[in-house]
């Protein structure tokens, strides 16, 4: 491709009517297209000014997620649980966000338009609702219960070899196991 050739990420989207090939244009800032296809029209610049506060409120966020750090899933069950919760958060974040807006349409020269933090919130909800059906979906409440039982039971069967090893028996181990229990109780 010439050094005048855009790089296809930059590279207008529309197919010329000819021969079908890709336009060879460079596409408009914030734009999928370029003048001859559309891109000097109100509608698309519109829409390029929407993208372009979207990326701008999607930066903050990203950011903002950034500086929180991550650490390896060692749970996966307890990591979707933790998302929904973030989700959740992140949703009712913009909610406050589109709560505080006077109204949630502004007029341009290009026409009237929808805030970007609307469409932010609208789409926080979507990745709410697919988490929370994810999880619904998985059963992830039994399953956390289950292995819950499971590491309990272990807890237990590992006390009784203890006792056992140590030689205590009959209502000083029953009394022991309770101890424990509460302890046990107290730490969930």
């Amino acid at each position: 491709m010439p050094a005048s050739h855009p790089p296809p990420e930059r590279q207008c989207t529309a197919h010329r009517s000819g021969d079908g090939e890709r336009c060879k244009n460079w596409a408009l800032k914030n734009m999928r297209v370029c003048r001859y296809h559309g891109g000097a029209n109100g509608r698309s610049k519109a829409a390029a000014e929407r993208r372009r506060a979207e990326a701008v409120v999607d930066a903050q966020a990203r950011r903002t997620l950034a500086a929180l750090g991550a650490a390896p899933v060692e749970n996966p069950l307890v990591a979707l649980s933790q998302l929904a919760g973030e989700v959740n958060a992140f949703k009712d974040a913009l909610a406050e966000r589109v709560n505080e807006l006077s109204n949630i349409r502004y007029s341009t020269d290009h026409g009237e338009q929808v805030r970007a933090e609307v469409t932010l919130y609208e789409r926080a909800m979507d990745r709410a609702a697919s988490v929370l059906g994810t999880i619904a979906r998985l059963n992830i409440d039994e399953r956390l219960a289950a292995i819950s039982e499971r590491q309990a039971d272990a807890v237990i069967r590992a006390i009784d070899a203890a006792l056992a090893h140590a030689g205590v028996t009959g209502q000083l181990a029953t009394e022991a196991r309770q101890v424990a229990a509460r302890k046990l109780r107290a730490v969930t």
